[in-house]
């Protein structure tokens, strides 16, 4: 299958089919016209005008009043790559690297970069081939683009820095050897617009997005085992409290759980209580918020990969090129630490139904187990889920309040959305934790409530999960249960018309 790079709008539905399919990716007509058309105006242009043109034939930075000669304009540009690859810390996860890599040349496509045809055809031969740059988790400030991270991506363009090959880490000159590639020669402007440009944080925050949708639907979903486990009431999610606050996550959410629970036996049953607890009878409102600030970022992100964010920005048509701040990642650092929160929050509420199904109320047991005493039964894992719930309140202090300056003064804000976005990845697996740990005591508890049923939908799950998680009838290592439902809900894949209706 192949993904051609056009000027076509990207979404995150398209994002998801493209990282599902393995596409290979090539350039379309159009696409390479423009970048072949940029390239041609640029160089006329050099040779036209004598004055300083930033980035193309001056410093960077504070140095962008230094002018460079004709002669050197190669060397400034390796140089450029070379001593902004100083990142450092954990390694970036490849699955976004390789998105990096995706957004990088979808950015470099519109024609408004000048740099040369082979440089992104090179890009794509690295994306097709699985030929991952090693790009480590810190370095970037998220204001002049992300330098140190995208320097990373680059630097095997030279034949320098690691890559990831085959399963291993090899230095890039061995995989162009094996491949006969020379190492590209940067021309005029190329070192910035390959290092200007906001495909890191872009990167990782489409990555947690699409995964933020998938907790979100299984969020909904395990709220509803924990509810029929809990015998808990339907009438909170009415359609008539609803459509008098109709936030749409609101609507969403208390639809998705009525569906969830449709013709169960437990739910329509008698009850003995007036009312639920809070995160039981509030997950529309909950969960709702949740889902209408995905829609908010996913809106910015869907802007953002289809923009372009290196500088300078060249324009044949104006004949001009223009030096902004594209580059600044304001927008998905707001945007990342938004993230962070609101799917924090799906965390926090789950480990209350958590705590509520563990505290021997309504007729379960304590700690959902036979013989408790003898038995600790699912008394820790509750710890566990509390425990992970506060790290996250920790990691969910915005990045994008901070600010400091670098480059002797001349990027004197910067938006910290770098960490913003390693943070809300942090965050998002963090609670894919805190929902298996849900899942995990949710059908346990249901098994006492035999011989009534659930709905078909959830009994029909269920079979499928004790196939690798049986119900656990005395104490053992419970890690292992948690770590075989973690893999359970990592393996499934769900419609996306289902996770971005």
């Amino acid at each position: 299958m192949i993904h051609e790079i056009s000027s076509q709008l990207l979404d995150i539905t398209m994002i998801q089919e493209l990282l599902l399919s393995n596409a290979k990716l090539s350039l379309s007509a159009a696409s390479t016209t423009k970048i072949v058309a940029c390239r041609e105006y640029l160089e006329q242009r050099l040779k036209d005008q004598k004055a300083p043109i930033y980035g193309i034939n001056t410093g960077f930075g504070s140095l962008c009043n230094v002018k460079i000669s004709d002669e050197h304009l190669s060397k400034l540009q390796e140089n450029l790559v070379t001593s902004h690859a100083c990142g450092t810390g954990d390694r970036v996860p490849e699955e976004i690297i390789k998105l990096m890599l995706f957004l990088k040349i979808q950015s470099l496509s519109y024609g408004h970069s000048g740099v040369q045809l082979v440089t992104v055809q090179r890009l794509i031969d690295f994306y097709n081939n699985d030929i991952l740059p090693v790009v480590f988790e810190l370095g970037s400030l998220g204001a002049s683009g992300d330098l140190a991270p995208l320097a990373h991506l680059s630097l095997p363009l030279l034949g320098k820095g690691t890559v990831y090959y085959k399963g291993e880490e090899v230095a890039a000159s061995d995989v162009l050897k094996a491949f006969d590639w020379q190492p590209i020669e940067l021309k005029a402007k190329e070192g910035l617009a390959l290092l200007n440009g906001t495909q890191f944080m872009s990167a990782y925050g489409v990555h947690t997005l699409l995964k933020a949708y998938k907790l979100s639907y299984f969020a909904d979903f395990f709220a509803s085992i924990s509810l029929e486990a809990f015998d808990g009431r339907l009438e909170p999610f009415n359609d008539l409290i609803h459509l008098i606050r109709p936030h749409n996550g609101q609507l969403k959410t208390a639809k998705r759980i009525q569906e969830f629970v449709d013709g169960s036996q437990l739910i329509s049953q008698e009850k003995k209580h007036v009312q639920d607890p809070y995160s039981f009878r509030c997950v529309p409102q909950v969960h709702g918020a949740t889902k209408d600030t995905l829609a908010f970022i996913k809106k910015t992100f869907e802007t953002e990969i289809n923009s372009v964010t290196d500088n300078p920005n060249i324009f044949i048509e104006e004949e001009a090129i223009i030096s902004g701040g594209n580059f600044h990642g304001q927008p998905l650092a707001l945007a990342l630490d938004y993230l962070a929160i609101a799917v924090a929050e799906l965390g926090n509420i789950s480990e209350r139904r958590t705590f509520q199904l563990v505290s021997g109320l309504r007729d379960l047991p304590d700690f959902l187990v036979n013989n408790p005493g003898l038995n600790s039964g699912f008394m820790i894992p509750q710890y566990t889920a509390a425990s992970i719930v506060s790290q996250n309140k920790q990691y969910a202090t915005p990045a994008s309040i901070d600010s400091i300056v670098s480059s002797n003064g001349q990027e004197d804000h910067v938006s910290m959305g770098a960490n913003a976005a390693t943070k809300a990845k942090k965050v998002i697996d963090n609670v894919e934790r805190v929902l298996a740990i849900e899942l995990l005591n949710a059908s346990q508890a249901l098994v006492f409530r035999a011989p009534l049923k659930s709905s078909e939908f959830i009994e029909t799950f269920l079979l499928m999960y004790r196939e690798e998680v049986p119900f656990v009838d005395e104490d053992r290592e419970l890690y292992i249960a948690i770590q075989d439902t973690l893999s359970f809900i990592q393996h499934m894949v769900i419609e996306s018309e289902v996770l971005f209706d």
